[in-house]
């Protein structure tokens, strides 16, 4: 079991990370206000101190504790520190994201410093955006004669608290969440106190504001973190934490693609350039968080091996390598095993390396200054062989890809990608008739039907095929031919768009629907009782009822995919299994 502390924004972002695993988990909150649905988490309510907290993990057998509180419960954060020591559990930090320090900002150390500073530099109105539970460490400040204004949630329990210290009404701002601007309560301020509060927290907003109306800013530094605690600053690398510490909470483990190793292994090699090795480097995916990549070390080039999680992924293992040149301009270069793009249809020109946009911005992002770097893949030249890349026109080598960063186990994205990929080559190419179809079986008969298209005309689905006909549609291809083999088109005339087993299973009774309409006999009705798999029916049914058994079912299909191609012509072909 693992036990939650949120109540904030990253302890949704945990709820929806560990609902992934399907697994039981508890999440706590110190009130009942925060809104959140637990499929299967067991919500909490009410501070624990430490005695209550160490005997509630004994009682539940806690195995891993997540800390998701707010960066300023110190409290919290000591008491989960001090029970996972005791108790030698492991404990998450789920830290938020934070800008650099701005130096125009002055920092204080804490609520006494700030009260210092503040009367240091001469402020006569002062707006604190530090929270209700502050006004009486800020006390001194009004006592002093300073102005002081607070913003708070309008409840009765915040309104309760700043009466109790003294605050009046007209001293009382209340947070708007449809209107942040501070000109918004009509008072000129001399300066803003806020906390570093993180991305999350809004601590950019309002430090941007401030500085527009011409405010000086003061800031309360964050807490620091008790080092018993793995910090993490997002949601992929809350799961993948996670993973390492409790690798049974999760059914199937992620992985980092081949745009992260790239990275991981430019950084390394940027560090070794400068006399470092470290074991692992951090890497900023594209949501701005920060995970640990491990790396090792060649004749002047860094490493990584390709790690996949759980993902059925030809690239598992691999060596991913990079160098790094210094130079008077940025440039990523293609080395051995990159393959070479040929083909118009990708964010490059023929010519370039293949490696997309996404990785070639989180290289320059986690770099950030002028070198050449160059990635290359030792099995890229033999691996690329089983992938989409020579239909693609992608020569000599495999892609450096990724979106996230992250390889979700079995990952729907990354397949409807690789489609999405197809059909911006095909229309690149002038194909202005694709065949879609369900795997290499299908395309091999489809391809006999339609000799005149060229190979990168047939694309693959899977199961996705109501995402492939949307894609299709975006990218205003006029002709589609949907190859589909029984099993599957059972599931898609009744309106499974996504003919996966885990999203739709044979439905018998629909099946005998569309016998019935098909002017089936009551014997071949029965037949369907002990089916085991659909295309049974082929070698079941006599020659003229499964003709019109098959024409029913793809009327059925033609049914549930024509609007989501509106402007194109399209053809569903029965592709015998």
């Amino acid at each position: 079991m693992i036990l939650v502390f949120g109540g904030t924004t990253e302890g949704r972002i945990a709820i929806r990370k560990l609902e992934e695993a399907g697994n039981p988990y508890y999440y706590s909150t110190r009130g009942d206000e925060q809104e959140v649905v637990l499929h299967h988490g067991i919500r909490l309510t009410g501070a624990m101190d430490a005695t209550q907290l160490k005997a509630f993990c004994m009682e539940h057998s806690i195995q891993l504790l997540v800390d998701a509180g707010h960066p300023f419960a110190e409290m919290l954060h000591q008491t989960v520190a001090d029970v996972a020591t005791k108790l030698n559990i492991p404990a998450i930090r789920f830290e938020r994201i934070y800008p650099p320090r701005d130096p125009a900002i002055i920092w204080c150390n804490d609520y006494a410093d700030a009260i210092q500073q503040v009367q240091r530099h001469g402020v006569k109105r002062l707006l604190a955006l530090t929270g209700v539970q502050t006004i009486a460490k800020l006390k001194p400040l009004m006592q002093q004669g300073i102005e002081c204004y607070f913003r708070i949630l309008n409840r009765e329990s915040s309104l309760k608290i700043a009466h109790e210290n003294g605050l009046a009404n007209d001293h009382i701002l209340f947070y708007d969440t449809d209107n942040n601007d501070l000109l918004f309560y009509g008072v000129q301020f001399d300066a803003m106190i806020t906390k570093e509060s993180g991305l999350s927290g809004g601590f950019q907003e309002k430090v941007d504001m401030a500085k527009e109306r011409g405010m000086q800013v003061f800031a309360i530094c964050r807490p620091v973190t008790p080092p018993v605690f793995h910090v993490v600053n997002g949601e992929h690398g809350l799961r993948r934490m996670v993973e390492k510490l409790l690798p049974k909470f999760y059914p199937l483990h992620s992985g980092i693609t081949t745009g992260t190793c790239a990275t991981a292994a430019s950084v390394a090699a940027l560090l070794q350039l400068e006399g470092q090795h470290p074991d692992n480097v951090p890497v900023i995916l594209p949501n701005g968080e920060t995970i640990h990549v491990d790396v090792h070390y060649g004749d002047n080039y860094a490493y990584v091996l390709k790690d996949s999680g759980d993902d059925p992924d030809i690239t598992k293992g691999i060596e991913i390598r990079a160098t790094v040149e210094k130079s008077d301009h940025f440039e990523i270069r293609g080395g051995e095993g990159v393959g070479t793009i040929t083909l118009s249809g990708f964010d490059y020109p023929p010519g370039s390396p293949a490696i997309n946009k996404v990785p070639r911005e989180m290289i320059w992002n986690n770099l950030q200054q002028n070198y050449i770097v160059t990635i290359s893949v030792p099995e890229g030249v033999e691996l690329a062989h089983r992938t989409f890349n020579p239909r693609l026109g992608i020569m000599g080598g495999i892609s450096i890809v990724g979106v996230s960063g992250i390889i979700q186990p079995f990952s729907i994205e990354g397949f409807i990608n690789s489609i999405r990929k197809c059909i911006n080559v095909a229309k690149a190419m002038g194909c202005n008739h694709l065949v879609l179809h369900s795997g290499a079986k299908s395309e091999h008969i489809l391809q006999e039907r339609h000799p005149d298209l060229p190979n990168i005309a047939f694309i693959e689905y899977g199961n996705y095929v109501g995402e492939a006909l949307k894609l299709a549609d975006e990218k205003e291809i006029p002709h589609i031919t949907i190859g589909i083999m029984l099993g599957k088109a059972v599931k898609l005339a009744e309106g499974h768009l996504d003919t996966h087993s885990r999203m739709a299973t044979m439905n018998k009774d629909f099946i005998k629907e569309m016998m019935r309409e098909a002017g089936c006999s009551e014997n071949s009705l029965q037949l369907t009782d002990n089916l085991n798999m659909a295309r049974d029916l082929i070698s079941l049914l006599p020659s003229n009822e499964l003709d019109a058994f098959i024409s029913v079912v793809l009327q059925h299909c033609y049914a549930h995919c024509a609007p989501l191609f509106p402007n194109g012509k399209l053809d569903i072909e029965f592709v015998k299994e």
